[in-house]
């Protein structure tokens, strides 16, 4: 993942929706093909990712953050 600078309100507007669109397309597709076969012990594992990519991200806002 590459490092973005985010010096104000727009950046970070346009750094979440491009993040979104990210883990939509990856995650959520998971998600929707594991709904689709209504495989249960693949929409257990592909929310938890998709959980955990949206954790992720927001850790990762936070940690820029910080000021060291």
């Amino acid at each position: 993942m590459e490092t973005v600078e985010i010096s104000g309100r727009s950046d970070f507007a346009l750094w979440a929706i491009q993040r979104a669109q990210e883990i939509v397309r990856t995650e959520g597709s998971a998600l929707a093909l594991a709904a689709r076969d209504m495989n249960e012990q693949a929409l257990q594992e592909n929310g938890a990712a998709l959980g955990k990519a949206i954790a992720d991200a927001m850790l990762e806002v936070f940690d820029g953050l910080m000021t060291e």
